[in-house]
């Protein structure tokens, strides 16, 4: 019976997925729904420059409040100008605002309006699974496909680069099938592999502590489902394999550029001893066009150096691997280890080894500054070691004693380590460990000030650039464990605040989330998510984000029509606009994260304990 429920409540949400998105609405809310339980924001672009009435009614047209909007004025985020609405609807039920003769979309409001979302979003990674066949039987025969790259034996690239420079290739051709497809396109990165590892992971420990995951065993449709041990982690394993197989085998000497931190003509090459490195990527060797099936992929597969920044990623998250599955997979658990001190020893010993290999058919993950990834290996080995090596470095660190400046993203993950130790005082120690709360609680409260400078009221007023989305959700987990570590109300309305954007309230009044909402993106920049370019191929499953606004305009077609746009309204749903509208794993991880958040969280009552 639950199958069948389940089977019903997926295809009610391919159906929206395949459906012509509605008519923009100028009242704008998030298009999902509205939990019970929190602070409600609606927003109306109107040029009056006096507050306006309003007024909520419910399903039998009965007026439940009223009251007249907050005027916001002029928005250069949105390009303009912005009256918001504050309303209070705590009893579940279906509900239109009204401005004047201005209606906004009918909208529920209910405590599982989250319930769905997280698993739509950690399914995106099934889907993106390298090396093995994508089921029907777990995903519908709309997206089912052959293994992409089943048996990838992949050739070190080598030859001249685009400065001329002669790479030498190295002498092994290592089987690196398995993990994920990062983005729209075949590559599969460590770097990018590392912060996403490390989200995911995070959030299964997040949950551990408090007793209550959403992803139990069997909850996910993937192949693993039924062996005992939580989908997350099912999913995370799968990329947490590959990574393994990235790593250099004992023995290996490789000329490489040492210090190196840009391609130029000239670059000398030192034969140097990688093992216990990670190469930085696999690739092809060209890149491929739209619409192209992983397994209709033609290119040759490139594997490319290692890198000190990919071998500090790997680190770090086989060092989350070693803790969490302690007692779940002993085995496991050890190589997890082994592999983490060997890559940790690798990179002490090789710490200027940068990704400049300058060759097409991949995306680069270059990263000039390392101590934030140095930082945050020792933190995690530390975390699960406890060994005096790790802590001398990491207390050695600036990162340590630093305020968080941004939340994490890829090229800048000192946070992920603040966050680790926080959240483990029992390795730490309460002082630090208090300490670290701080700061993470001082972050986000910097971050929810920016809000109500924002006519939309989103807790980000810097530059959009490319995964703004992404930008936008790495901030709403630390703003919520700041809400789980203070029971502060305007840290729980901050996340909310983030996600309403996310899937509706925004200028453009679309849902950025595939699947979600009356106004879904739907043509993501994706090889297989290619109806758009031939009917043969699919739309995009439910669940996966967009990368949204990006005020750098000159950096693809579509991108370039679009000059002088506001800057959350820089974005176009075209599978050309790679720029504005590419999914990522990086991308979808903090989705995950943040929908099961708000899926199992609860405002706190007086005492500080979450309410059920």
């Amino acid at each position: 019976m639950k199958v069948a429920k389940f089977a019903l409540a997926y295809s009610a949400l391919l159906n929206v997925a395949a459906a012509a998105a509605e008519p923009a609405t100028p009242i704008r809310l998030n298009q999902v729904g509205l939990i019970p339980d929190a602070s409600h924001r609606a927003m109306l672009s109107d040029p009056s420059k006096e507050p306006l009435e309003w007024e909520l009614v419910d399903a039998g047209n009965k007026v439940v409040t009223t009251g007249r909007t907050q005027l916001f004025g002029a928005d250069r985020f949105s390009g303009e100008h912005v009256h918001r609405i504050t309303f209070a609807a705590s009893a579940s039920g279906n509900y239109r605002l009204r401005a004047g003769d201005r209606s906004s979309r009918w909208f529920r409001v209910a405590a599982d309006t989250y319930a769905r979302l997280p698993h739509d979003a950690l399914a995106f990674f099934y889907h993106q699974r390298s090396g093995t066949p994508i089921e029907a039987r777990f995903v519908g025969d709309r997206w089912a496909r052959p293994a992409g790259h089943p048996r990838e034996v992949a050739t070190c690239v080598s030859g001249a680069d685009g400065n001329g420079n002669r790479w030498p290739g190295c002498n092994s051709s290592p089987n690196v099938t398995g993990g994920w497809y990062d983005a729209g396109d075949h590559g599969k990165y460590v770097v990018n592999g590392g912060i996403s590892l490390w989200t995911l992971l995070n959030l299964y420990e997040v949950q551990n502590a408090r007793s209550a995951s959403i992803f139990t065993d069997k909850s996910a449709r993937i192949p693993e489902a039924g062996n005992g041990v939580s989908d997350l982690l099912d999913e995370a394993r799968y990329e947490l394999e590959f990574f393994l197989k990235m790593q250099v085998p004992e023995g290996t000497r490789q000329r490489l550029p040492i210090g190196e931190k840009r391609n130029r003509p000239g670059l000398t090459f030192t034969e140097i001893d990688t093992s216990g490195m990670v190469h930085h990527k696999v690739g092809d060797e060209r890149w491929t066009g739209i619409p192209m099936r992983p397994d209709k992929d033609p290119e040759r597969r490139m594997l490319f150096p290692p890198s000190t920044s990919a071998t500090l990623n790997f680190a770090a998250t086989t060092a989350q691997c070693a803790r969490i599955w302690r007692e779940i997979d002993s085995a496991f658990a050890a190589a997890c280890l082994s592999a983490a001190r060997r890559a940790w020893a690798a990179a002490m010993r090789n710490p200027e080894i940068y990704a400049i290999a300058d060759f097409t058919g991949s995306g680069g993950y270059g990263d000039q500054e390392l101590n934030d990834e140095f930082y945050w290996a020792a933190a995690e080995l530390f975390v699960t070691t406890g060994d005096a090596e790790y802590r001398r470095a990491l207390s050695a660190s600036p990162h340590f004693s630093a305020a968080i400046q941004e939340a994490p993203g890829w090229p800048s993950v000192a946070t992920l380590g603040t966050v680790s130790l926080a959240l483990h005082p029992d390795a730490i120690g309460e002082v630090d460990a208090t300490r670290l709360r701080r700061k993470i609680a001082g972050a986000a409260a910097r971050y929810v000030s920016e809000a109500e400078q924002t006519g939309y009221h989103v807790p980000f007023t810097g530059r959009w650039g490319w995964g703004s989305t992404a930008v936008l959700l790495n901030r709403a987990m630390l703003i919520a464990l700041a809400y789980d570590l203070t029971g502060e109300a305007k840290y729980r309305d901050g996340v909310v605040d983030v996600m309403d954007f996310i899937l509706g309230r925004n200028p453009l009044d679309v849902s950025f989330v595939s699947g979600y909402g009356a106004r879904p993106m739907q043509n993501p920049h994706h090889r297989f998510w290619a109806h758009s370019m031939d009917a043969n191929y699919p739309p995009p499953p439910p669940g996966a984000l967009s990368g949204g606004p990006n005020q750098n305009t000159s950096q693809d077609d579509v991108a370039k029509t679009l000059k002088g746009c506001a800057p959350q309204t820089c974005w176009a749903d075209d599978i050309r606009a790679y720029s504005l509208n590419e999914v990522a794993i990086n991308w979808n991880a903090p989705l995950v994260w943040v929908s099961a958040w708000l899926a199992d969280s609860r405002s706190k009552d007086a005492s500080g304990e979450r309410g059920r």
